[in-house]
């Protein structure tokens, strides 16, 4: 089971925790929503509840719950800039299908 961050998306996590000034790390999970039924969920952490499995890549914490972790397990986190947007971007191997604007999957 794993977690694993590109360096981008490292640092930008990075910047932002500096900028917060607190945190121990990112929560990674997902939620029933979209259309096609699961999306992604990204929190800062400021602690690290019992169950949560805990992964360290690049020397950020990436914390995930145990019922999100089956449906993540094995996604890289990519940060990157199209024009004007930017964001995450999840390559997940458990994806079978996604919505049209690329804002749910399903598993």
């Amino acid at each position: 089971m794993s977690i694993t961050l590109t360096e981008t998306a490292a640092d930008r996590i990075q910047a932002f925790l500096d900028n917060r000034g607190k945190g121990v790390g990112l929560r990674l999970g997902v939620k029933t929503n979209g259309c096609s039924g699961m999306g992604y969920v990204i929190e800062f952490v400021d602690n690290i509840e019992d169950g949560d499995q805990v992964f360290e890549d690049k020397g950020i914490k990436v914390v995930v719950d145990p019922k999100s972790l089956i449906y993540i397990d094995g996604t890289e986190v990519d940060f990157g800039k199209e024009g004007l947007n930017e964001g995450f971007k999840f390559n997940n191997p458990n994806v079978k299908d996604s919505c049209g604007c690329g804002e749910s999957f399903n598993v």
